[in-house]
């Protein structure tokens, strides 16, 4: 069985605890638990988490080290990053978020994970994204909500 690479950002951790999109979170971590997929996650996380509440900076400890792949930003993303700004993708407040996208990217992972509908899962972003990203030698980046990324029924 081929273990699914899923990066995922912060909305995604708030996400376990919010009541709107609770269900679909818990299932995606059921999914990590069941070693069905692996969390790319990157020191970016980690800084936004700083400024979390206590309970939602601890949700990752619940789990096994070896379940997730860390990974820093690097040069190569920021430059990648501001050019999704270059490219007019988002506006210039948005690098934080342009920096997940890059680092996913570059690390070539199955997908990456968001609840944050404005700025990543957003077909016209999407498309944004991968044009810059085609358009520089990279390849085409999946993005989805976590709705998208678990299993219903049994079939």
């Amino acid at each position: 069985m081929i273990i699914q690479r899923i990066y995922i950002d912060t909305s995604i951790i708030g996400g376990y605890f919010d009541d709107e999109f609770k269900e679909a979170t818990i299932k995606l971590f059921e999914r990590l638990e069941n070693n069905e997929v692996i969390f790319v996650v990157s020191d970016l996380l980690d800084l936004e988490l700083l400024n979390a509440p206590q309970y939602v900076r601890k949700l990752l400890i619940n789990y096994s080290a070896n379940r997730f792949e860390r990974i820093e930003l690097t040069e190569e993303a920021i430059l990648l990053a501001n050019t999704y700004i270059k490219e007019k993708v988002v506006g210039k407040t948005s690098i934080e978020d342009c920096r997940h996208i890059a680092m996913a990217t570059i690390n070539k992972v199955d997908v990456l994970a968001s609840w944050n509908f404005k700025h990543f899962v957003n077909l016209d972003r999407i498309k944004g994204y991968n044009s810059v990203n085609l358009r520089f030698g990279y390849a085409i980046l999946e993005i989805r909500s976590p709705k998208d990324l678990v299993k219903y029924g049994d079939d």
